[in-house]
């Protein structure tokens, strides 16, 4: 019998041939506290379905993942586990019109994040559980059919130790010493939930009056761990919610419905966050230990909102399968942007979306595992690989690109009519493009074929073409490539925007045109007789999804005037576009880096000075030629410095100064400078050195030999947290000793002993780049190992393991044929991991043209 992996033809065979009528699950928890036996631990399980068979005296199976199963019933009839049960599946024969299955098993507490969590807290010993399941991980927890596409009504009850209180997605009631929770409306396995502990829990409410007199009340609860309780802004956490459920009431005319709407921090959380409806769980390091900047506050908001707008996209209406995820993602992602700047303070949202979730999917789209929106996934572990940057992003640029193509109200009207029509549903790609066609009046199959159905990200570069006199326009077009790899050429929405220098040295658009793209070479008329510009940006407003490049003139005034543009979302464009430009090796690092160092001290916008200071680092370690890497590192931490000392003292812009300085910080007197600074011994005025800034300033010590393990264990003593021992972790491994790399190697690869945020703690600091030959005999071991560990460990750890231990660093032709060597050897290997090591290899390859690029432009 196939294994954990469902494929989409079983799911299919599967829904065809089944549907559920109901749930009921008992946990029993109490097993969470307590020193145990010393066995691994598990809780007690016992699932009731009730589901029809159209095809009575057929077979099918249910899924579940566990140690032990200790009973099943099927229609009143004893089964033998020991026969219907091997490890993840229930095997199902001779089915009724009508069935009851139960299952009676003992499933295992997750250390990976995966099922259902525990997490002891360092420093007081509470436990907290919680659970995580997309795609497929509800099986870990309770029997089912793990499919998206088979919905039902859920009820769960739950016994959970004395003192702790437990949440699921509908209202819960502790009656005699067992939580007993309101059925849920029809809903998918991945997005049922319990959060069970002694958490701080705040409670608020929300309420609203439709048009038509209908009231809507909906009890609001946010939560985190008692140890963080002191950082907890629940007040700023619900005025984003009821800012968010007032904008989505108003605009998609349905309300809100699944009742209450709790939301819980969770330590050691994979992901961002998970829309779970009625209790959307999300990662605790969204609740602020220390000084942060607005940008973390904003990219907060917009995942409560990305989250909320599950509630409709993929909880209300769901994908029939995984193939079309984009219906919810992609989804979600544009509409957290267009919330928070529809509803929310951060009415620049757009431009952190341009900057950095744009960049995301740019990458994403240039591997070689790059796909359609609409993917073709043919089991689960190709589900887990798709929540990706073309999945998220770029579906949800494209999604901006369909409002500016059949116009705000018509798509707006085209997701009312959708929800409608199709709630507590499955739907498909030709469900949603049939209502935006009856919206918006236009043919919306082209569109689809284009944007949706086909890979690959196009290029537009403006040609001009000027007078004899050289000051007016004769002829502007835009000229759209595509890579030989997937050569589509798309319709493109796109505002020309023609900018000049000023007298006060700034430069300004003075004319904006808007106009569509799909040819290879497109003439934009109405440019014709317009005075000569010193820069043209051919996705001002950033209407479109592409890379934007610069003709010879505008790239040189952007050389010498980029911190001269006024507008934010141009100079954010503009940066994107440079940054793409490092990383095709049509720009040299160097050149890169010395823009940052000249126009990133006059940006304004501080998620996108955060987000230079990311690219900047990168080139540094990826695209740099290595001969001038040490040169290059001189320059970014003097550079730093300088901005840290004339930043405004106590502003946010100071505070991404001074982590970015410790980001690069490698010489005796910059370290000594951190020192001091954690000493108290140097102070630079209005910086707060708080304890989250502490491990920012001590990560580079350790990994320069100037913090040893005395030095950190002192540290973790000051902050005895899940927070503080993550960072002492990931500090301890970053140290240069090669006793200290071989037992962090050991640690993830050949142990399951650390849990998973532990291993993504241990693998950042594994791979430091000032430390490439201190790490360099672990390729020959990565090879040798990834195979075992993808076999043996859970998806989520295989893909950290994959993704965070390939020996990027070592950027030379050797690694590069050493994967090919690994790639060619293990030609059956799973798909899922294939993928991976091809993406890695994707991302050396373009790091050695960028360094051959970067050495060019050293001679």
């Amino acid at each position: 019998m196939p294994g954990e992996n469902l494929s989409r033809d079983e799911a299919r065979e599967r829904a065809a041939l089944l549907s559920v009528d109901g749930y009921d699950v008992f946990l029993d928890l109490r097993s969470a506290v307590g020193d145990g036996d010393g066995e691994p631990r598990t809780f007690r399980s016992v699932t009731t379905v009730r589901f029809r068979c159209n095809e009575p005296g057929a077979s099918s199976f249910a899924d579940l993942l566990a140690p032990r199963v200790t009973s099943v019933s099927l229609n009143g009839r004893d089964l033998d586990p020991g026969e219907v049960f091997d490890g993840s599946r229930i095997a199902l024969e001779d089915l009724a019109a009508e069935n009851e299955l139960v299952v009676d098993a003992q499933c295992a507490y997750s250390r990976t994040g995966e099922g259902l969590h525990r997490f002891v807290d360092p420093e007081d010993g509470e436990v907290y559980l919680y659970t995580q399941y997309e795609p497929a991980d509800a099986r870990r927890v309770f029997a089912n059919f793990e499919q998206p596409d088979l919905k039902a009504p859920y009820r769960f009850e739950v016994r959970a130790p004395e003192g702790w209180t437990v949440w699921g997605n509908g209202a819960g009631e502790l009656v005699d010493g067992v939580w007993r929770f309101a059925e849920t409306k029809p809903i998918s396995t991945y997005i049922t939930c319990v959060v069970a502990g002694p958490y701080h829990y705040v409670t608020d409410s929300y309420s609203r009056t439709f048009e038509d007199g209908t009231k809507v009340e909906i009890p609001l609860g946010a939560m985190c761990r008692k140890a963080l309780a002191p950082y907890f802004d629940a007040d700023d956490i619900f005025l984003v919610t009821k800012q968010g459920l007032d904008f989505f009431h108003e605009h998609f005319d349905y309300p809100y419905p699944f009742g209450k709407y709790d939301q819980a921090f969770v330590p050691e959380y994979n992901l961002g966050a998970m829309e779970n409806p009625g209790m959307v769980t999300f990662r605790e390091e969204y609740v602020f230990r220390g000084k942060v900047t607005q940008a973390s506050y904003e990219a907060r908001a917009n995942v409560i909102l990305h989250e909320m707008a599950h509630m409709w996209f993929g909880d209300l209406v769901t994908m029939e399968w995984w193939d079309d995820l984009w219906l919810k993602e992609s989804f979600a992602d544009f509409m957290g942007t267009f919330a928070s700047v529809g509803a929310t303070r951060f009415q620049d949202a757009w431009i952190t979306f341009a900057n950095r979730r744009k960049a995301w999917a740019y990458r994403a789209d240039q591997l070689p595992s790059t796909h359609p929106i609409t993917a073709d996934i043919r089991d689960l572990q190709d589900a887990k690989l798709n929540f990706d940057g073309i999945t998220y992003a770029k579906g949800a640029s494209v999604l901006k690109q369909l409002v500016a193509y059949v116009g705000r109200d018509a798509f707006l009207e085209g997701a009312r009519r959708y929800f409608k029509r199709h709630a507590y549903g499955n739907t498909r790609l030709g469900d949603l493009l049939s209502v935006l066609g009856e919206t918006s009046g236009r043919d919306m199959s082209a569109w689809a074929r284009s944007w949706l159905q086909t890979a690959g990200v196009n290029a537009l570069t403006p040609q001009v073409l000027l007078d004899t006199t050289g000051g007016r326009i004769a002829e502007l077009a835009v000229v759209q490539e595509a890579p030989e790899s997937h050569p589509e050429l798309r319709p493109h929405r796109i505002v020309v925007g023609l900018y000049r220098r000023t007298p006060e040295g700034t430069l300004e658009r003075y004319a904006r045109v808007e106009t569509d793209v799909h040819e290879p070479r497109t003439v934009v008329a109405e440019a014709a007789g317009l005075q000569a510009p010193d820069l043209v940006l051919v996705n001002d407003d950033d209407l479109t999804y592409c890379k934007t490049r610069f003709d010879a003139t505008s790239l040189e005034t952007l050389r010498t005037d980029l911190g001269g543009l006024t507008d934010p979302l141009a100079r954010a464009l503009c940066w994107s576009a440079l940054w793409n430009m490092t990383r095709d090796g049509l720009l040299p690092a160097r050149e890169f880096i010395g823009l940052v160092l000249r126009f990133a001290g006059r940006e304004s916008d501080i998620g996108v000075l955060q987000m230079l200071h990311a690219w900047a680092n990168s080139a540094l370690t990826y695209y740099a030629a290595p001969a001038w890497r040490e040169t290059g590192g001189e320059l970014l931490a003097e550079g730093a410095l300088r901005e840290l000392r004339s930043a405004v003292p106590g502003s946010e812009h100071q505070l991404a100064w001074a982590r970015f300085f410790a980001a690069v910080a490698s010489s005796e007197p910059d370290l000594k400078l951190l020192r001091d600074l954690l000493d108290g011994t140097t102070e630079v005025e209005g910086l707060e050195v708080d304890q989250e800034l502490r491990w920012v300033f001590l990560e580079p010590l350790a990994a320069h030999g100037a913090a040893d393990e005395s030095v950190l264990a002192a540290e973790l003593a000051r902050d005895d947290t899940a927070s503080g021992k993550r960072h002492q972790v990931r500090c301890l491994a970053a140290r240069p000793q090669a006793a200290v790399k071989a037992q962090a190697w050991a640690q993830v690869v050949e142990s399951d002993a650390l849990s998973n945020a532990l291993v993504e703690a241990t693998i950042a600091g594994f791979a430091q780049p000032s430390q490439r030959e201190l790490t360099a005999p672990y390729a020959q071991l990565y090879f040798a190992a990834i195979e075992r560990v993808w076999r043996e460990r859970s998806i989520q750890i295989g893909m950290d393991v994959v993704r965070g231990l390939f020996p990027a660093l070592q950027d030379r032709p050797e690694t590069l044929e050493a994967t090919d060597a690994w790639l060619a050897a293990h030609e059956d290997a799973a798909p899922a991991l294939r993928r991976l090591v091809l993406e890695a290899r994707d991302d050396l390859a373009r790091a050695l043209r960028a360094q051959a690029c970067d050495a060019t432009a050293g001679r």
